[in-house]
């Protein structure tokens, strides 16, 4: 006998479900991937409440219900950071309905994921960015590779996000102030400087860029500043793979994805600075707990210095006579 599909979620879940998400977009102004993550986990949320209550609706919910919610997913294999990435989302939904439908109180508030080992960002060496980023290296110097050469150098120099970087337009570059004004998470605005090699290389790539834009438009003086060779703004997909098949090409170890540039960034900038403020302004991060990673990183290189270099770092097996009974 085959099991009966699981009803659907009543239609007022669906109907706050897609205020909220519309809420999230237009009010909020958060990215596309984010509000996509979001509409994911709250879509798998109320799945499993139909499962449980084909009834029940989101004003009805308790805390048992996203006790049990955690627990389905941590069996169906995911990690404590995606949980924590559900449960986020649960609470911010919930925060939304009490102060659009009265509700008195958020059943997600204090549902701890589970807890999994943090893991620290992979980044590049330095010896590794300069490979990446040798242009005398591409063997051509057409639209596709000045445009890939100012679009990575930018991320490095600046330590963008993806998202910032896709949306960045021509104004939002000073050249001659070295400076780029890019539009982080939750609409955040700041203000970062521009190294002399991405500038070089931004430089180099604008007068190519003119071509494929409409002669005497708006565009053609403002717009994206990353164009397809058909004038529009190229994707995150399209910048992932570019920069995929470049590492492969330079035969660099492991995929080089474009936040491992910036996580090479903050990492060498927190080398030789050691100023974890001013690089959790640069990154943009809301909370310097964020920023910290970094210094695990650093202390990670510290310590393999060490182990190289100091006389005393060298450990040796102990031998019969080194033990104590």
């Amino acid at each position: 006998m085959s099991q009966a599909e699981p009803a659907p979620p009543p239609a007022p879940n669906r109907q706050d479900l897609a205020a909220f998400l519309l809420h999230l977009e237009r009010e909020r102004q958060l990215s596309p991937q984010t509000v996509s993550s979001y509409r994911r986990d709250l879509e798998r949320f109320l799945a499993h409440l139909a499962h449980r209550d084909a009834t029940r609706t989101l004003d009805a919910v308790d805390v048992h219900e996203i006790r049990s919610f955690v627990a389905a997913e941590h069996q169906r294999g995911l990690d404590g950071r995606s949980i924590r990435r559900a449960l986020s989302a649960l609470r911010t939904l919930f925060d939304h309905l009490a102060r659009t439908t009265g509700i008195r109180r958020n059943p997600a508030k204090g549902i701890p994921a589970p807890k999994t080992a943090r893991r620290l960002p992979r980044t590049l060496d330095t010896d590794q960015v300069g490979q990446l980023l040798d242009a005398r290296l591409e063997g051509a110097d057409d639209f596709l590779s000045r445009r890939d050469q100012a679009c990575f150098e930018l991320i490095y120099s600046s330590g963008l996000r993806l998202a910032e970087v896709v949306g960045l337009d021509v104004g939002d570059v000073d050249l001659s102030d070295a400076l780029v004004t890019v539009t982080g998470k939750g609409r955040k605005t700041r203000v970062i400087p521009v190294g002399r090699q991405a500038r070089a290389a931004i430089r180099a790539w604008l007068p190519l860029r003119s071509v494929v834009m409409a002669p005497g438009s708006e565009a053609e003086s403002g717009g994206p500043l990353f164009v397809s060779r058909k004038g529009r703004r190229i994707g995150h997909r399209s910048i992932q793979q570019r920069l995929h098949q470049r590492g492969l090409k330079r035969s660099i170890d492991g995929r080089v994805h474009p936040h491992a540039l910036r996580h090479s960034f903050a990492s060498h900038l927190l080398e030789s600075s050691g100023d974890l403020r001013a690089v959790q302004e640069l990154l943009g991060h809301a909370d310097i707990s964020t920023t910290q990673i970094y210094t695990h990183l650093d202390f990670q290189h510290l310590a393999e210095v060490y182990d190289r270099s100091h006389p005393r770092a060298q450990r040796r097996k102990p031998e019969k006579d080194d033990t104590l009974d």
